[in-house]
């Protein structure tokens, strides 16, 4: 039996309704809609003798140096533990260890095969992250993880291919120091890639210390929420002209470009001035021209109107009924 084409067309505009009907209301929708290194010079040879990174800012201790840290070196050759993921202002997600010391890749090194190509003094310099005992972390893919065997015989621990090291100088969680020393190191992104802004979903979330999980877009700065927005029966923004200026409306994202945001009312809609404009779980969603830089907060709370988003799209702080 032929179905006419009229038919058809109503098919697809009933299809279409239901799409965002869902989206809003019931179960999940769908949206529409090169990374600059951030780092030290290093000495000849590329092994880091000399770094500075962006770290603490601060000089390393004396024990932290290669000629004399043997106890500092000594604790960066233990096993990984579970690894974790770190939110740095400048490079978004880093992979650190279960201390939270940063995990770094070496551009000599291949992934595919997986070989290090640092050994002897550059190793001791970047002491190789054993294999042995190293779990994956929240946000962390477990299949990543892998291993390959060094020239001495012990295991490394790799990440989607690359062998994991760690920087001697690195002296306590959230040292950076190494990021582009010698133009050949690089803090590593729980994806295996190097850790970049540029390589953030187009939203994603971060554990802030003290708002807990929220959205952040891909720029890795916070998103927020106007509480006289509406999300149903369709979304609805309320922040316009120049409120605009201070609340940007968030771009439209596809749905295969997030990460740990749920997608349910995960979709886009047309403002009333024209532009689209991104929904989580149907409310629209807004940065903050008050936060200059990735990690900052200033908007939570604003008026008493404006709130930082959870996963779900729930406001921070607020409960929606």
């Amino acid at each position: 039996m032929k179905t006419s084409w009229r038919n058809a067309s109503l098919v697809a505009s009933a299809a279409a309704v239901l799409v965002l009907t869902t989206a809003c209301g019931q179960e999940g929708g769908t949206s529409s809609v090169g990374s600059q290194n951030v780092g030290a010079t290093a000495a000849a040879g590329g092994y880091g003798g000399v770094g500075s990174g962006i770290g603490t800012g601060t000089s390393p201790s004396p024990s932290s140096t290669v000629g004399g840290g043997q106890g500092n070196l000594g604790a960066q050759s233990a096993s990984a533990g579970k690894l974790e993921v770190s939110a740095n202002a400048e490079l978004g997600d880093v992979l650190t260890d279960s201390s939270g010391l940063s995990l770094y890749r070496f551009d000599e090194d291949t992934a595919e095969p997986p070989k290090s190509n640092c050994n002897g003094d550059c190793a001791t310099a970047w002491p190789p992250v054993p294999a042995n005992d190293a779990s994956a972390g929240a946000g962390i893919d477990k299949a990543l993880l892998g291993e390959v065997t060094r020239a001495d015989g012990s295991k490394q621990l790799t990440i989607a291919g690359w062998p994991a090291y760690r920087y001697a100088k690195d002296t306590k969680a959230g040292d950076l120091t190494g990021q582009g020393v010698g133009g050949k190191w690089y803090a590593l992104a729980p994806t295996g890639k190097k850790a970049s802004v540029a390589s953030l979903p187009g939203l994603s979330t971060r554990n802030d210390p003290n708002l807990g999980e929220i959205v952040v877009d891909k720029n890795g700065m916070t998103v927020y929420r106007f509480a006289k927005d509406k999300a149903w029966p369709e979304p609805v923004s309320n922040c316009t002209g120049a409120c605009l200026e201070k609340w940007p409306a968030v771009a439209p994202v596809s749905s295969n470009d997030t990460k740990d945001v749920q997608k349910k009312g995960l979709m886009s809609f047309t403002r009333s001035d024209g532009v689209k404009q991104q929904t989580v779980n149907c409310s629209p969603i807004y940065t903050f021209s008050g936060d200059k830089q990735a990690g900052d907060t200033n908007g939570q709370g604003v008026g008493g109107t404006w709130y930082a988003v959870r996963p779900n799209g729930e406001m921070v702080g607020v409960s929606d009924k």
